[in-house]
């Protein structure tokens, strides 16, 4: 069984991610995905990720583009690089990704199959069909362009994949969740018991390999509007699916008032100098950057221990660590790396048994909660200003340069365009 489990639509970027972001990206990616684990389980992080809200603030946190179609590619590529050497001690794996690494993942859901005893050619069968689902059986307009699949060891998966459409300039990404399914190993129930509620489909069964084989052939046979009348009959349901979590997110690039919820980001400040002196005095030793990592922190923690309906402003986020292309403003690398370095000593230590920093975390996030609606803070405008011109202390950095060097360009450039034209 798999269900979809939401759908985001994005305005379609072009560009890269920069190397220095890049590296970070994965780096902080992995260490909010075990911290996640380490508090909640694998299950957990695989619930986050199939959630089109929570993986949009899981990637601006992060430093991407709070509202562009490249966050997608970006997350699965940082969490593939990042989890990889981890793979086998976290038990979770990242497959696929954009062009012909999407094309990849069924050999290498296969490939894992064999290593760790599940069974990787249904793996790779169940790619291949929410693949053909989201892009033949639901036409849509948008077509395919990456697939990352996230396989727990136990079996359990999410699949998140995105689709574009050059006609509107927007970017559709599909997540899937499975559920109800402990492992993809033929005959994985030694028995089934409980209160009969109607007709079983166990397609784990060895049986069923003939069974799954003729979904995928069913697609091309029935054709993809009938499938999708008849999948939507069968749920008792529209094909419209307007059920599930469906993010939109705007055209504009910069960060806006309304693109944010006042009264979290007002809850999330109060609760960093709230908490930040009482849970982290060595920190605030550092001159100039203490209690601002303490602010990034703080949202980090909501991004690990927040609940479903606390990342409906995915915008608020970037106000962590900035973005690359200098909307809300410049990625403060001596924020970031002081994040980076605080959330890594806390994981280590949780897995030691000393868990005082990482239950500092989720304090500044309980804190933030309390908080909400109670106090009052900057307006949104005044903080993107103030991180503004506090970027150069702060190590600003974009994919234009360091934003040191951009401000001393500064009066050069207005005084070149108050010179009077020569022609």
């Amino acid at each position: 069984m798999a269900r979809r489990a939401g759908i985001a639509d994005l305005p379609l970027h072009n560009g890269r991610v920069p190397p220095w972001l890049a590296a970070r990206m994965a780096k902080l990616g992995t260490v909010i995905a075990e911290a996640i684990i380490l508090h909640y389980g694998r299950t957990e992080f695989l619930r986050r990720l199939a959630n089109p809200f929570w993986f949009q603030s899981f990637g601006t946190v992060m430093g991407m583009d709070w509202h562009s179609s490249g966050i997608t590619t970006s997350v699965i590529g940082a969490l593939k690089r990042g989890l990889a050497p981890r793979q086998n001690e976290l038990g979770l794996y990242v497959c696929g990704g954009r062009g012909s690494h999407s094309r990849s993942t069924p050999q290498e859901l296969t490939a894992i199959g064999m290593r760790i005893g599940v069974d990787g050619a249904a793996l790779a069968r169940t790619s291949r069909l929410v693949a053909k689902i989201d892009s033949a059986a639901l036409q849509d307009g948008f077509d395919l362009y990456l697939h990352g699949f996230v396989l727990a060891a136990d079996g359990q998966w999410t699949v998140v994949q995105q689709g574009m459409n050059g006609g509107t300039h927007l970017a559709r990404r599909y997540h899937w969740l499975s559920e109800g399914l402990t492992s993809f190993v033929d005959d994985p129930h030694a028995a089934i018991e409980g209160r009969s509620q109607g007709a079983i489909v166990n397609l784990a069964d060895h049986r069923a390999a003939a069974s799954r084989t003729a979904q995928v052939d069913m697609l091309a046979d029935l054709g993809p509007d009938k499938i999708a009348l008849e999948i939507a009959k069968l749920e008792g349901r529209t094909p419209a699916q307007g059920q599930l979590p469906y993010l939109v997110m705007p055209a504009h690039h910069d960060v806006r008032a309304e693109d944010i919820i006042g009264r979290r980001l007002h809850a999330t400040l109060a609760a960093a100098a709230d908490r930040g002196p009482t849970d982290f005095p060595q920190l605030l030793l550092t001159p100039g950057v203490g209690a601002r990592t303490v602010q990034a922190l703080a949202m980090v923690a909501e991004v690990v221990h927040g609940a479903p309906c606390r990342f409906a402003d995915p915008a608020r986020f970037s106000l962590a660590h900035g973005g690359k292309d200098r909307h809300p403003y410049p990625v403060p690398l001596k924020v970031y790396d002081e994040t980076l370095r605080i959330l890594k000593n806390a994981v280590q230590r949780a897995k030691l048994g000393r868990d005082e920093e990482l239950g500092a975390l989720q304090r500044l996030d309980d804190q933030a909660r309390k908080l909400e609606g109670l106090v009052s803070g900057p307006s949104v405008d005044s903080f993107i200003a103030n991180e503004r011109a506090r970027s150069p202390m702060l190590g600003g950095r974009s994919v234009f340069g360091w934003e040191r060097d951009l401000v001393s360009l500064e009066p050069e450039r207005a005084a070149a365009k108050a010179a009077p034209s020569s022609a």
